[in-house]
């Protein structure tokens, strides 16, 4: 069975910087496009950013200069580094794996920007 496991959210001043990482078990990490989402109070799931598994990355026009998605296959790790951040980041954060028709997800971190 797949699983995804979240690091890293908290709270951070705007402007400042969280890194979340996402462990995935349960199957060969290096095949999943990896994918971080993320869903506010009201608001709809969005995507954030996505790395294939030949590691081409695209982001939200939203956060685009300000996060950097990466991945680790040796430690079966998925990272995004958020820099910049503003009061409108705030959310819960997900980590999704994807191979094919199959998409897995985490339970989800909570980012919160706010002085």
């Amino acid at each position: 069975q797949v699983q995804l496991v979240e690091f890293g959210g908290g709270l951070a001043q705007p402007g400042g910087s969280l890194r979340l990482s996402c462990v995935v078990s349960g199957s060969i990490f290096s095949v999943y496009d990896m994918y971080w989402y993320r869903q506010a109070p009201g608001n709809e799931r969005e995507l954030v950013a996505g790395i294939t598994s030949g590691e081409y990355t695209n982001y939200a026009d939203s956060v685009k200069g300000r996060f950097t998605i990466s991945r680790d296959n040796a430690k079966d790790t998925v990272v995004l580094q958020m820099t910049s951040l503003k009061p409108e980041d705030t959310a819960v954060y997900y980590c999704s794996a994807r191979w094919g028709v199959r998409q897995y997800w985490g339970q989800g971190t909570q980012v919160t920007v706010s002085s």
